[in-house]
């Protein structure tokens, strides 16, 4: 992942940083590394995830579609 810095502002520079890391994932993905997870706890994350992603998913067409 590269930020190009311009005149010598790093500070917008270190903000696009967190930006483009935040779209990735990294931060989470970090998160979820500071402790070891079982194989079924994973599962059972990602399944929840999911199922929360489909619900929302679910509700945007509701609003969109109106039934």
């Amino acid at each position: 992942m590269q930020v190009i810095v311009r005149d010598n502002n790093v500070d917008q520079a270190l903000r696009a940083l967190k930006k483009k890391m935040q779209r990735e994932g990294i931060f989470r993905e970090m998160k979820l590394r500071r402790h070891f997870e079982k194989p079924s706890e994973r599962k059972a994350r990602e399944r929840a995830e999911a199922v929360r992603r489909m619900r929302k998913v679910q509700r945007k067409r509701m609003e969109r579609e109106g039934y």
